[in-house]
This record gives structure tokens, C-alpha cells and sequence, in this order.
């Protein structure tokens, strides 16, 4: 009798036999809730290797996510139902329940976010090295207004009245954005790098007198790693007011070179050598000859001229066929007896004064 007048015992109008199966209550949903989420999300994650799809997996990997202070919330709640609350309770469990289902919501929107870029990335960096690039800034943003969003709608169902703070966030945005100019315009510079797309990662440039590939493009500042090996980093809005000369979006390259020859080569040899520079250059697969002209009398040397294009960018493919092509004409010419010129100087001296006197003959010496 006494047991049972304990458990009649009221607390907050409930008795002690209804708290108690409040606990069990509890302590059954969030245990079921937990198990729940793992059977799903391995059924999902077995349905995904067997069929070889990734929504599955995805689903799998969400649900294994699920923080336990959301199942422990909506447990509470589930409990509550048991019991007869004051009237404020019943209503704070229900808004702790949809702020913990938001907070959970924006944790999964996230991860999907992320698995579809990622997925994105993966499947076109080999074809657009600029798709790591604009994956980094898009999951930046992506993440700023998807978190922003689920923000505002958690202050909505805490009462907090968010016209008014959206007002207020616009007359403070300008504030910030006037104290923090060089900042947002070094964070819009990435974004037009990113769409733009005046350079990806790992072209090529030159900016000024510096050069070399671009290795990273962040939210501000862009590093390029130089010939000489030392890393160079731009602001991007400074990047982006200059010009930017990119080698790796060139088709093709094109080289003029000259040489001389010296001036005692005969008239024939001379009509000669602009036929043996082009079978030289359409010699080489990678080049297409354009021209080659006797240009003018240098100083000590008849000069030519000669225009060709390399097929290909690459700037140590033209360097092997420009050592090819030196080394021919060098052989052809020695075969030849055509010269190459080099700077010499013949000096004409001539004397102005007047004539020297005739040397006088020494008298014959005669004997006494």
C-alpha cells in the first residue's frame, strides 16, 4: 500500500508511475530511433553495391550522420506525450523539435552539397582543370546561403522577428562592405576568375615581367609557382586589372629567328637558302613553315628572316625543333661552303700629309 501511494505521488500533475514510463518511453525511442537509422542506412548502402549507384550510398551515409542530440530530442518529445504538461512546455518541445529537425536539415543539405561537388569535380578535371577551381568557390557560396537560409527560418521559429534583422543585416552590409572593400573585391575578383575562367589551374601565364602556372585560385589571393621555383601571390583584384598573357590556351606558337651569312656567298647560293630553310622546317611534324626572305645588308652580314609555326604549345617541343632545325642548316651549309657571318671590321688606313722625301743613296766611298 505504501509502494502504491509512492507511485500516486503527483510532480508537475503527473504521477511518479506516469514519469517512469515517461523514462522508458524515452529511453525506447531514442534506442529505437538509433537502431532504426542504422538498418536504413545499411540496407542503402547494401542496395548501392549491389547496383552500382551512388543515391543509395549517399542516403546510407546521411543517415549514418544523423546526430544523436536530434534523436535524443524528438525522443524527449515523443515522451512528453505521455505526460500532462504545463501549457509553455508542450510548446518549447515542439519548437526545440523543429529548430534540432532544421539544425539536422542543414547538416545533410551540406553533405550533399559537398558529394555533388565533389562527385562534379572528379568527373571533369581531366577534361576542365578549371573545375576545381570553380567547385571550391561554388561550395563556398553554396554553403554560406544554404547555412544563411536555415539561419533565418531557426530565429523565425524562435519568435525572433526577422524582417526587421534583415533590415538591419542590409544597413550593416553596407557598413561592412565600405570597411571591407579591398577584401569583397578581392572576393568577387575569384568569383569572375572562377566563371570567367581567364586562366585555370595549371596554365601558364605571365603577369608584367612575372611568370609561371598557376597552381591555386583561393577567395584572395591567387599563387603561381615561378620558373625559378619560388611561389608568387597575386590579390585577385590586382590579378585581374592586369594583363594576362596565357601560353596554355595558345594554338599555335609562332617563332622568328634570323642568321647571317657572309658577304662573299655567290648570287646563286643566296636564291638557294630559302628553299633549304623550308624543307627544313616541313621537315619536322610539329612545324609549318611560313616564310623566309633575304632581309636586308647588315653590317657584316646578309641577314634572313624566317617565320614558322610550331603545331603544338608546348615551349620544349619548339625548343626541339629549333635545335633540330639549327643543327640541319649548320650541316647543309657546311656542306655547301656557305658561311655563316660573324661581326668583323676592316679598317682602311690611308695617310693625308704630304709625300715622303725619296731616301738619299750614300755616297760611294772611294779610296785615297
Amino acid at each position: 500500500m505504501e509502494m502504491l501511494s509512492f507511485l500516486d505521488w503527483s510532480f508537475y500533475g503527473n504521477p511518479l508511475r506516469s514519469w517512469g514510463l515517461a523514462l522508458l518511453v524515452l529511453v525506447l525511442a531514442y534506442l529505437g530511433g538509433r537502431l532504426l537509422l542504422r538498418l536504413v542506412a545499411g540496407r542503402a548502402e547494401a542496395v548501392a553495391s549491389r547496383i552500382g549507384t551512388e543515391l543509395p550510398a549517399l542516403l546510407g551515409g546521411l543517415l549514418r550522420k544523423t546526430h544523436g542530440f536530434v534523436v535524443g530530442v524528438f525522443a524527449l518529445w515523443v515522451a512528453s506525450t505521455v505526460l500532462t504538461l504545463p501549457v509553455p512546455i508542450p510548446e518549447r518541445l515542439r519548437t526545440l523539435v523543429v529548430v534540432a529537425f532544421l539544425v539536422q536539415t542543414a547538416l545533410w543539405a551540406t553533405e550533399v552539397v559537398n558529394f555533388v561537388l565533389t562527385r562534379y569535380r572528379e568527373r571533369q578535371v581531366e577534361e576542365d582543370p578549371g573545375a576545381a577551381t570553380a567547385v571550391g568557390a561554388l561550395g563556398f557560396l553554396a554553403r554560406v546561403g544554404l547555412w544563411s537560409l536555415f539561419a533565418l527560418l531557426i530565429l523565425d521559429n524562435l519568435g525572433v522577428q526577422i524582417t526587421a534583422l534583415i533590415a538591419g543585416m542590409g544597413v550593416g552590409g553596407i557598413a561592412v562592405a565600405l570597411a571591407l572593400q579591398n577584401v569583397l573585391g578581392d572576393l568577387f575578383g575569384s568569383l569572375s576568375i572562377v566563371f570567367d575562367r581567364p586562366f585555370v589551374i595549371g596554365d601558364f601565364i605571365i603577369v608584367d615581367d612575372l611568370m609561371g602556372t598557376v597552381e591555386y585560385v583561393g577567395l584572395k589571393t591567387t599563387r603561381i609557382r615561378s620558373l625559378s621555383g619560388e611561389q608568387l601571390v597575386f590579390s585577385n583584384s590586382d590579378l585581374l586589372s592586369s594583363r594576362v598573357r596565357n601560353f596554355k590556351r595558345m594554338d599555335e606558337r609562332r617563332v622568328l629567328f634570323h642568321f647571317g651569312v657572309t658577304y662573299d656567298t655567290g648570287y646563286d647560293r643566296l636564291k638557294e637558302i630559302p628553299s633549304i630553310v623550308e624543307g627544313l622546317v616541313e621537315a619536322d611534324d610539329n612545324a609549318r613553315f611560313d616564310r623566309c626572305h633575304f632581309q636586308e645588308y647588315g653590317d657584316s652580314a646578309l641577314v634572313f628572316e624566317t617565320v614558322y609555326f610550331m603545331l603544338v604549345p608546348d615551349f620544349n617541343a619548339f625548343m626541339d625543333s629549333q635545335e633540330k632545325i639549327n643543327l640541319e642548316l649548320y650541316r647543309i651549309f657546311g656542306e655547301k661552303g656557305i658561311e655563316f657571318a660573324f661581326p668583323t671590321r676592316t679598317v682602311h688606313l690611308e695617310w693625308a700629309g704630304p709625300a715622303p722625301a725619296e731616301p738619299r743613296l750614300a755616297p760611294e766611298s772611294r779610296s785615297a
